[in-house]
């Protein structure tokens, strides 16, 4: 009889096959919920003009940017969408440390990618996808 570790890690694959097909695809405890994408894209604002004012401490604001892109591409994710905004979070998520300038160079694309549509803006002539797709372009 193997030991009982062995037998729950093999019992948890075992599940992981039966519901998903792999491991993998399994939720990681204690990772990002998806929260509606309107949402997520508002406190990934919120995030990059904290970056952007140094409206705290270095390490504060990274991880406020941090867990901001990590939200902003579970949301995606669930939602399904995959446009420059959401590929930037995919992107940026994975760089670390995150240095500084970083932080400000994602904070300005975050608000130049997720910024209102206003007539004769290029989201409206159609050369930018719009980022949300609740939005009208």
């Amino acid at each position: 009889m193997p030991p009982l570790g062995l037998s729950l890690l093999g019992a948890a694959l075992a599940g992981g096959a039966l519901i998903g097909g792999s491991a993998a695809h399994a939720a990681v405890m204690g990772g990002p919920k998806s929260m509606p994408l309107e949402q997520a894209v508002l406190q990934g604002r919120q995030a990059a003009e904290a970056i952007l004012e140094r409206a705290g401490a270095e390490t504060c604001l990274r991880g406020k940017l941090n867990r901001a892109l990590l939200g902003l591409s579970a949301s995606c994710e669930a939602a399904g969408v995959k446009d420059p905004l959401c590929a930037l979070a995919d992107k940026a998520v994975v760089v670390t440390p995150m240095s500084l300038e970083f932080m400000d160079q994602t904070a300005r694309q975050l608000l130049e990618l997720s910024s209102p549509v206003e007539a004769g803006s290029p989201a409206a002539r159609g050369s930018i996808p719009c980022p949300l797709q609740s939005r009208s372009c």
